[in-house]
């Protein structure tokens, strides 16, 4: 919204300082920082109202120290993530552009089914919470609307150059078009562009659409569930989830950029620039959210924040074409995930094959997901936290790397 206010002032007031605002850098950066007030003069607010409306966390027992401690912690503290990253998205990006719409709808969509499952889980007093199968229908749905979105939306393009030799004077910028393509980035290989439809082309040229929207599906459910399970001990899925909002911001800046993208032999996607901004408030907020939910945590996030967080991720990757890269960027997520289906596959099979009595004694872990089996093997969950971090950061320094190691 200030990005055409300002124009307007500058173009017709002359106004001192308002072409600044012509500038992703410096819209991003004022987006970050209006998230980080957001969650750190707000949150505290919320907090007590949800202390006052006994908005808290019902613990189950499974034996880890300082577990019961946390009982009665607010939740739904995925509330203040999801204002300080409309708000500050809206003030500063382009609320016209396809990407930042989508990714608002993806943020508030997700948010809802994780608020309906803290409300179940709260006030219907129902530890289960919003039932398996509409958790997945309102993935399949969003899965639905950004893959339809990506395929047929007229200014979702990447840039294809043309020969230079044919070029006029021999200028490659000269020579292109903007068109709609399935093409996809594989990290590690040179000339490292993958169409899906030459993996649909059994599907036919008019279903290439069944094929694309199935992978995007599969991605929103995975990483928005990855992100979910990961959000288990104090810090770790919001810790994380920074990390991985900046490496997207930087990924999404040189995408985004004509001048970088040509440097590092990279697809350019028009109008994608703006995402920037909408990272840096992601960033802004899990970073301003920590500040509340580090140990020891004075408010969970919940499934509304959880949710949210691993549909936005997903759904970023896929704009910006890089959605193979989410197993390196969001390794933390995937082996969270793995470790809980290795464990219950595991103790299926003990089960069949040696009985109950003695699957029950010889888990693969002694609790999953993996950050609860090195808390059983007697590691403070701050250390635990810490060291997920470190990991993260290295996985995001690999992901940032794939721009030129090929």
């Amino acid at each position: 919204m200030f990005y055409y206010v300002f124009q307007y002032l500058e173009q017709n007031f002359d106004l001192f300082g308002a072409g600044l605002f012509q500038y992703i850098s410096f819209r991003a950066v004022a987006a970050a920082m209006c998230s980080l007030i957001i969650t750190m003069a707000f949150g505290k607010r919320l907090i007590n109202k949800l202390r006052k409306l006994q908005i808290g966390e019902d613990i189950r027992d499974l034996g880890l120290d300082g577990q019961m401690q946390k009982k009665g912690t607010p939740t739904m503290g995925g509330l203040i993530i999801i204002a300080a990253i409309v708000i500050p998205t809206l003030l500063f990006a382009k609320p016209d552009n396809v990407y930042i719409i989508l990714l608002l709808i993806t943020t508030l969509w997700m948010g809802i089914v994780g608020f309906l499952d803290d409300f179940i889980k709260v006030f219907k007093k129902n530890k289960a919470g919003l039932k398996g199968k509409f958790k997945i229908v309102g993935q399949v749905a969003l899965g639905l609307l950004v893959g339809l979105t990506l395929f047929y939306h007229p200014d979702v393009v990447i840039r294809i150059y043309g020969d230079v030799s044919s070029c006029p004077d021999g200028v490659r910028d000269l020579c292109y078009t903007e068109a709609k393509s399935l093409k996809t980035t594989i990290p590690f290989f040179k000339n490292n562009e993958l169409d899906y439809a030459s993996i649909f082309f059994f599907l036919g040229e008019n279903a290439y659409v069944i094929g694309y929207v199935f992978v995007v599906i599969f991605i929103i459910t995975a990483v928005s569930n990855g992100a979910n399970i990961t959000d288990g001990i104090d810090g770790l899925a919001a810790g994380t989830s920074a990390i991985i909002a900046i490496t997207l911001a930087v990924l999404a800046y040189v995408s985004g950029n004509k001048i970088f993208a040509d440097y590092l032999n990279i697809m350019y996607i028009p109008y994608s620039g703006e995402i920037v901004i909408f990272c840096a408030a992601f960033s802004g907020a899990c970073i301003g959210f920590l500040w509340y939910n580090s140990f020891p945590a004075q408010v969970f996030m919940g499934d509304t924040g959880s949710l949210c967080i691993g549909g936005i991720i997903a759904v970023l990757a896929l704009i910006i074409r890089k959605e193979l890269l989410i197993p390196i960027l969001c390794g933390i997520f995937l082996v969270e995930n793995i470790s809980v289906m290795l464990q219950v596959a595991y103790f299926k099979y003990q089960k069949k094959k040696r009985g109950l009595e003695y699957a029950q004694k010889n888990r693969l872990f002694k609790m999953a997901p993996l950050h609860h089996h090195y808390q059983k093997l007697g590691y403070h969950e701050a250390k635990i936290v810490a060291r997920f971090w470190i990991v993260g950061i290295i996985l995001a320094i690999l992901t940032i790397s794939t721009l030129k190691l090929r």
